[in-house]
């Protein structure tokens, strides 16, 4: 990923509209890691999986004991890329294995942050996911055009503070909008 101009959405929310035409991502908040000339990629984090830290951990570590508490923490349907591939977007300093630094995120694709998030050295705010959103290049900004999205500041209280099923209104309502207001209708003036 490369270092994007002030022009680009990196660090970002993508809020789908009413009229988004692909069930994958029919109601979902995008949180944009990176967008570049080169294309553009997200998680999505208002869908939890139905699985679990827990759930992961007994695959990938299964000699861990893994604490109720960070073994309840739901994992998230990141996108349809690579589904398979785990993905913890997380606050903090500290760099594990394989971490890319977004800004004011990290992005970490390395197995160390979990085992470190279940002895408690993990970061304060992270969000595991499953899979990503991808774009080639123009094609996010030619969605945007077509309004199938609308975009704002990436706001880490809505992120790691609300619960997963109120993000997406919480960041509508940061641009001053109320989803449920808007048809579903896909129109041009």
């Amino acid at each position: 990923m490369t270092q994007t101009s002030s022009s680009y959405l990196s660090h970002h929310f993508l809020i789908a509209m009413p009229h988004m035409a692909d069930p994958r991502f029919a109601h979902t908040l995008i949180y944009l890691c990176d967008h570049s000339p080169d294309g553009a990629m997200g998680l999505v984090v208002n869908q939890p999986s139905g699985l679990t830290m827990s759930d992961i951990l007994e695959q990938t570590s299964p000699e861990l004991e893994v604490p109720a508490k960070t073994g309840a923490q739901p994992v998230y349907n990141g996108g349809p890329i690579q589904t398979e591939r785990g993905f913890v977007l997380h606050g903090g300093p500290h760099q594990w294995e394989a971490s890319l630094d977004l800004g004011r995120l990290q992005l970490t694709t390395s197995r160390d942050i979990l085992v470190d998030m279940v002895r408690g050295q993990g970061p304060r705010q992270a969000l595991v996911a499953l899979g990503y959103a991808g774009w080639e290049a123009g094609q996010l900004d030619q969605e945007l055009i077509e309004n199938v999205w609308l975009s704002c500041p990436a706001d880490l209280d809505i992120l790691f503070s609300l619960p997963s099923e109120q993000r997406l209104g919480a960041a509508a309502r940061s641009l001053g909008i109320e989803l449920s207001l808007l048809t579903s209708q896909a129109g041009h003036a």
